[in-house]
């Protein structure tokens, strides 16, 4: 192992491309706690672009390395880690894995999956748990229930789909054009809409939905309060559409619906046995084939702040992968 690597780093804030560049960095030493990882592939996430924008919950100080979810190999172990081994294939999450090594909390690190490819294994983290927690820990999704989700064709909606297609959900997916449908209809929605005037009343016909999962915000959130089914869960999972709706809870009342927010990062601060449970479970289903994070595209590590951009700009379906080492 060398004594340096290369590193993106944002040097400013705004639009990823403008301020992302490839440095030449001393490779991180793991501290007590941590795991210096070898990085094979990173999933690029819309946080990435927040981050590089300073629009994230948390604001790292300038320059820093973006990238929060990664699939490598164990390169060594810092001082009382226990549980894993130098040399393991893993994946993890953390702000600061969009380089050639990354050092982060051992708490973060879970096997990887050995059905999935380095890719698949780089985007599963933080959708599949994202959609598993607000689908099951706090939507309680049934069998035989209606489950309607925006986005439907992106990472964390094709999740949510092939997840609740696995529980025996009917489900229906919500996209922004006819381009992406195929990619919600292979994931497992039966029904397949576009974001227009039409949708509420085609969910309404079907019978409304019992559980909708909701990462876009705004006028899909408001929509979802329209055709939410009596006793049904809107799961607030992100705002993507920039738009933060209100809440109103007379109509919560009138409707006899819930709002549930979602926040999955204070599962793995607060309850990260519940997280290990759920990588159990994900790790289950991806070895039947039930689950398999949709990648759309894969591009090189030199390509890595035009992936943000492309994921900034909500025009890709599936996950963008950054291959980083063999």
């Amino acid at each position: 192992m060398t004594d340096t690597m290369r590193a993106w780093r944002v040097t400013a804030h705004g639009e990823p491309e403008h301020v992302m560049s490839l440095d030449e960095v001393p490779v991180p030493a793991p501290g007590p706690g941590q795991v210096l990882v070898r990085t094979r592939a990173v999933s690029v996430n819309f946080p990435d672009a927040l981050l590089a924008r300073g629009q994230y919950q948390v604001r790292p100080e300038l320059p820093f390395t973006p990238g929060i979810e990664l699939c490598g190999d164990i390169a060594a172990l810092g001082e009382g880690v226990t549980g894993l081994e130098v040399g393991q294939r893993i994946v993890a999450t953390d702000i600061g894995v969009m380089a050639e090594y990354a050092s982060v909390p051992a708490a973060a690190v879970h096997p990887a999956p050995e059905a999935l490819d380095d890719a698949a294994a780089a985007a599963l983290l933080i959708a599949y748990q994202t959609a598993w927690f607000g689908l099951h820990r706090r939507a309680g999704l049934q069998s035989g229930e209606t489950l309607l989700v925006h986005a439907a064709a992106g990472g964390v909606g094709t999740a949510a789909c092939q997840l609740g297609a696995a529980a025996g959900a009917k489900v229906i997916g919500v996209v922004g054009s006819a381009a992406k449908a195929p990619v919600a209809k292979a994931a497992g929605a039966s029904e397949v809409l576009l974001r227009d005037e039409t949708w509420i009343d085609a969910v309404k016909g079907l019978g409304g939905a019992d559980v909708v999962f909701d990462p876009v915000g705004g006028s899909a959130f408001e929509g979802s309060t329209k055709c939410i089914a009596f006793e049904g869960r809107i799961v607030v999972v992100g705002f993507a559409s920039g738009e933060i709706p209100p809440v109103r809870a007379n109509h919560a009342l009138v409707k006899n619906y819930s709002v549930l927010g979602l926040h999955w990062a204070l599962y793995q601060q607060r309850r990260p046995e519940l997280v290990a449970e759920a990588h159990q479970e994900l790790t289950r289903l991806a070895a039947t084939g039930a689950i398999r994070p949709v990648v759309g595209d894969t591009v090189a590590f030199e390509d890595a702040a035009a992936a943000v951009q492309r994921v900034a700009g909500g025009t890709t379906t599936g996950r963008l992968v950054v291959e980083v080492a063999k």
